[in-house]
């Protein structure tokens, strides 16, 4: 506990100090690895954010940030009869496999100029759930849920690495600010978790139970990120 204190004190005394900040984000493809591979064939799809408290340069090349991210890795769709007593009024089924995760990120970046290679390490956890939401077949225009519920979720300790490169494409002449292409990989490691993949759910139409088909390993993912980052 007191060593959680005192990180906590750093990074408030960090973000109080008048330095440049970056803050960036990006579209990820997520690639399952290892026992998460054999779970599920399937590539997740998400969206990133990140930011650091000060800017890396050759006098201070690392810095320290947080990162948080979204990744799908499975989705089903079904058209389904309202009810066993409205089977002539039909809704949409969406089904969704989630990760959202935040990590404490420390970059190390020594390099300035046009491109700007860096190194990453990262530790935090992951939130893992499936929710399902139905919809109206025609919803004109309306994008409400009619209901939503969350199946099942989880929780694991995830840490990694990762490099990339920053790419300048634009800075303003008036004030400090600089536009990059960030293109970057990660590996991702985590703890054991339970989670359900694409046919983890399965309703007998007869009786309308519900049975769960629960995975439990790691949830090792490669990702691939192209996004920007602005320096101010």
């Amino acid at each position: 506990m007191r060593n959680l204190k005192i990180l906590f004190v750093f990074l408030i005394t960090a973000c109080s100090i008048n330095y440049a900040q970056t803050v960036g984000g990006s579209f990820v493809i997520g690639i399952p690895k290892n026992e998460f591979k054999s779970n599920t064939d399937k590539l997740g799809y998400g969206l990133e954010i990140h930011g650091t408290f000060w800017e890396p340069n050759k006098q201070r090349p690392v810095t320290l940030g947080l990162n948080f991210g979204y990744l799908n890795y499975g989705r089903e769709s079904q058209s389904r009869p309202l009810s066993h007593t409205i089977p002539d009024i039909r809704v949409d089924v969406n089904r969704n496999n989630s990760i959202a995760n935040m990590h404490l990120l420390l970059q190390i970046a020594p390099f300035t100029g046009t491109w700007r290679p860096y190194f990453e390490v990262l530790g935090g956890g992951n939130y893992i759930f499936t929710t399902t939401e139905v919809k109206s077949e025609r919803d004109w225009g309306n994008d409400e849920n009619i209901a939503e519920s969350t199946n099942f979720d989880d929780w694991s300790w995830s840490y990694g690495i990762g490099g990339g490169m920053l790419i300048k494409v634009w800075n303003n002449p008036d004030e400090k600010g600089i536009l990059y292409l960030n293109l970057k990989c990660r590996y991702l490691w985590s703890s054991e978790s339970e989670y359900l993949t694409v046919g983890g759910i399965v309703i007998n139409p007869a009786n309308g139970a519900v049975d769960y088909y629960v995975n439990k390993s790691t949830m090792d993912l490669l990702t691939v990120n192209i996004g920007v980052d602005y320096y101010f």
